[in-house]
């Protein structure tokens, strides 16, 4: 549905998008995570042509935007639906008449437009609002206005420029599940631009990381969670599921080991393991199945059980004790079973 090829866009001596390739399937929710500063604004203006890349093609359902003559990109522009972050409502102008804005530029009748509005209006939950003005709704409001002036000409595509980083969570949810509702009623592709893993793990299907203007990483949310493999990704998703641990469980950890008599040290060994599983093997009594079938000790000291997209996925830090052959064989079994294994602190 979207394919960039080898973009680059400068400004002067800089280079905000350094040969940015990427593929985004018709219909799927595809996240791209960009810190502030680091190329979002340019990446969002050049995906609907705004911005003339310096190098590089960007191909839309099936047609070369940068093909194209000005009288013909306008018109695939009306393709593309764009979410503002901070609303771009006119203040002057009702809910109602922000929306049916696009439908006035591309001279629809007005009957039509009315239909049309009335619709968008049901679809976002704003009908009670039709005839208030920018100044008296909430946030969370102006967004799905935002959102219904975006989807007024039936795009193919939804563009989301950092639509929700100026809302509280709860409206965030609350937007995030709109667009995943548009998504699946519609077949609507929809591009979230954001700097917030929250928003990538709630809704998107797919996701990009890019860092000075390039893709570090990119594959499905799940697996970039679960194993992320780039400095960049990694400290991205600290704030949801945290890679260092705390001095408290490492202070935790001295302390089971000085427990261990001296007597067992030449037999036994004690290993600190960080554990990432997903979908149907966090459901799964793995740690209970090691326990049983290799004779260790396993302590769980650390970590956290969520969802991305509605699949489990679970972080562990587990303190294990036993021989060295048998903590062998459990570390193996875990990973046959399709847990990331790492192993985080060794004393013999």
């Amino acid at each position: 549905m979207i394919e960039l090829q080898g973009i680059v866009q400068a400004y002067g001596s800089h280079e905000a998008l350094r040969g940015i390739d990427l593929r985004i399937a018709s219909g799927e929710v595809f996240g791209i995570i960009v810190r502030s500063g680091a190329g979002k604004s340019s990446l969002v203006r050049t995906i609907n042509l705004l911005n003339r890349p310096k190098a590089g093609k960007v191909i839309v359902g099936g047609r070369e935007l940068t093909a194209l003559p000005e009288p013909l990109l306008r018109a695939a522009r009306r393709e593309i639906g764009l979410i503002f972050q901070h609303f771009n409502l006119l203040s002057s102008r009702t809910v109602a008449d922000n929306v049916a804005l696009p439908l006035e530029l591309a001279g629809v009748a007005k009957n039509e437009i009315g239909r049309r509005v009335d619709e968008l209006l049901d679809l976002v939950g704003l009908a009670a609002m039709r005839d208030r003005y920018p100044a008296q709704i909430s946030g969370g409001q102006k967004q799905r206005v935002g959102i219904a002036r975006a989807l007024a000409n039936r795009p193919k595509v939804l563009l989301s420029d950092e639509a929700t980083s100026a809302l509280d969570p709860e409206t965030t949810r609350s937007i995030l599940g709109l667009l995943r509702q548009i998504n699946r009623e519609f077949g609507l592709t929809i591009v979230l631009i954001t700097h917030q893993m929250q928003v990538i793990k709630q809704v998107a299907d797919r996701v990009a990381v890019i860092d000075a203007g390039r893709i570090v990483e990119q594959g499905p949310v799940l697996d970039v969670f679960t194993r992320p493999q780039h400095a960049t990704t990694r400290s991205l998703i600290e704030e949801i599921v945290p890679q260092a641990l705390p001095e408290s469980v490492l202070a935790r950890i001295r302390a089971l080991m000085s427990q261990q008599p001296a007597s067992e040290q030449p037999a036994r060994e004690s290993q600190l393991l960080r554990l990432a599983f997903a979908g149907t093997g966090a459901d799964r009594p793995l740690l209970s199945d090691v326990i049983r079938d290799h004779g260790i000790d396993l302590s769980i000291v650390h970590g956290q059980i969520d969802e991305v997209q509605g699949q489990p996925f679970a972080s562990l830090a587990v303190f294990a004790r036993g021989a060295r052959q048998q903590l062998d064989a459990a570390t193996a079994q875990l990973r046959g079973a399709g847990v990331l294994v790492e192993d985080v602190a060794h004393a013999g």
